[in-house]
């Protein structure tokens, strides 16, 4: 990097930033839940604008989406980084479609008249409680357990909704704010998913699962 970006304003202003920088470059998405704090500061124009200015040399922006509910960062020049856009497109759709089914599938069997939002409360003991006595309901979640992306190989509920937790903890869909205890708090990262589906039905034209009614019921 040049010594004219090392000796910037920018680069000076981010000196006490450079953990939360760094965060943002290893792919983290920033929101009031996952860390309040940092999203305070987030929200701050000089800042972003010394985030930007330091990330211009690696092709790289600090993003947000419509409601400005979360951040992370985005590739600015995409042909530069198209080998890579594609590998994160690729692993993205993978991830989408059993995404949506556990989104809904919460929704339905906690009674809520819509999907989790940021800072809603999950509990795994509480869905295993809803489906005890509900077959078609514990089927559902064994296949969507079952799914490469959750990649849970149990037949036990119990052990099937701890995998799917897990795995949307690891991606950062879910935070664990004390790590005995099985409460789980939704990120703003569910909004970015969402965003990225309605981009996909809105400007590709192409539908994101095949039942039309599920993805108004999602939407």
């Amino acid at each position: 990097m040049s010594d004219d970006v090392q000796s910037s304003p920018a680069h000076t202003a981010l000196l006490s930033h450079g953990p939360l920088l760094e965060r943002l470059l290893a792919g983290e998405f920033v929101c009031a839940v996952s860390d309040e704090a940092a999203f305070k500061r987030l929200q701050d124009d000089a800042l972003r604008g010394a985030f930007d200015a330091y990330l211009r040399p690696l092709n790289r922006r600090l993003a947000t989406n419509d409601d400005q509910s979360v951040y992370f960062l985005a590739w600015r020049q995409l042909d530069a980084a198209r080998e890579q856009l594609t590998r994160q497109l690729s692993d993205t759709v993978h991830s989408l479609l059993p995404l949506l089914e556990w989104l809904q599938l919460v929704q339905e069997a906690l009674g809520r008249d819509s999907v989790p939002a940021p800072g809603d409360v999950l509990k795994p003991g509480e869905l295993q409680a809803k489906s005890e006595d509900n077959p078609s309901l514990r089927e559902r979640i064994e296949r969507v357990a079952g799914d490469g992306f959750f990649g849970s190989q149990s037949d036990q509920l119990d052990a099937q909704l701890k995998q799917v937790f897990k795995r949307l903890k690891e991606h950062g869909y879910l935070l664990q704010p004390h790590a005995d205890r099985q409460v789980y708090l939704v990120t703003g990262k569910v909004e970015y998913l969402l965003d990225i589906v309605r981009f996909i039905r809105d400007e590709e034209r192409l539908p994101v699962v095949d039942d039309a009614d599920t993805q108004e019921a999602l939407l």
